[in-house]
């Protein structure tokens, strides 16, 4: 009956201690489009239009432009970049390409997908999609590892033929996210996240001007501090086992008292 009443014990606890940490790992859900998503892209990174994960947005060029796109990415994320390019009626053979930058415009390697796609000729539409790494809440100086702050998005044909060279395109960017949890999570925070006009920001508050800032992108609920995550929940609950282990073993080893070989003392 002891041992039944620590293993049941254990497994109370560790319903409750886990259901917390099941919640968090799970993917969180996208933001809805409420009808106010871009319409347009930029022509360069400091003119990148800026977009909320979750948002279909879209934009009208001609081929041979570069078109670009910024959104917000926070520690434990690993976001999915997907592009769709509606082409013209008549055109050649042509190579469509995205490329992703972090706050530094460092290049992000993609983890998988098809970030550079061949059109064939008279080819309706072509579909391009980037998983990046998941984002680290800290990294060394000397590493490329993607950190919180403001990504890039940049989409452009990167062969083509003369004739086609200015016609129109349109295109569709989508930016979702899956929150990796407790691990991916490394000790360490960044002092500030990697969102450009950062430095001034802090300056623009004292002088009630936001004209510096480059960029207001950030999460709904704010950017993560670093330091938590459900690996602190998982660990907490190894430590309960451990200690119900130990419990439960000392009861099976120690037996029901004085062997009844021994004979009592006088």
């Amino acid at each position: 009956m002891r041992i039944t009443r620590v293993l049941s014990t254990a497994l109370l606890a560790l319903g409750l201690a886990a259901g917390p940490a099941a919640a968090d790992s799970s993917p969180s859900p996208s933001a809805t489009d409420d009808g106010k998503a871009p319409t347009r892209a930029g022509t360069s990174f400091r003119t990148a239009t800026e977009i909320e994960q979750g948002q279909q947005a879209t934009a009208s060029g001609s081929t041979g432009d570069y078109l670009y796109w910024s959104f917000p990415a926070d520690a434990g994320q690993r976001p999915t970049v997907k592009a769709t390019v509606k082409l013209p009626q008549t055109h050649g053979t042509q190579n469509w390409q995205i490329d992703v930058y972090d706050g530094l415009r460092r290049h992000q390697s993609c983890q998988y997908g098809a970030a550079t796609r061949t059109a064939a000729e008279g080819a309706s539409s072509v579909e391009l999609a980037c998983v990046l790494r998941t984002v680290r809440a800290w990294s060394e100086p000397w590493a490329n590892d993607p950190l919180p702050g403001t990504y890039y998005v940049r989409l452009t044909v990167v062969d083509l033929g003369a004739s086609d060279l200015g016609q129109p395109v349109s295109a569709e960017v989508r930016v979702d996210s899956k929150d990796i949890g407790g691990a991916a999570a490394v000790d360490g925070s960044l002092a500030e996240p990697l969102v450009p006009g950062v430095a001034v920001k802090s300056q623009a508050k004292e002088d009630d001007s936001k004209a510096a800032v480059l960029s207001s992108l950030e999460p709904d609920d704010g950017w993560s501090s670093g330091w938590w995550s459900d690996r602190w929940v998982w660990t907490a609950i190894g430590g309960m086992l451990a200690a119900l282990a130990g419990i439960g073993g000392y009861a099976l080893t120690r037996g029901s008292g004085r062997p009844s070989r021994v004979p009592p003392n006088v």
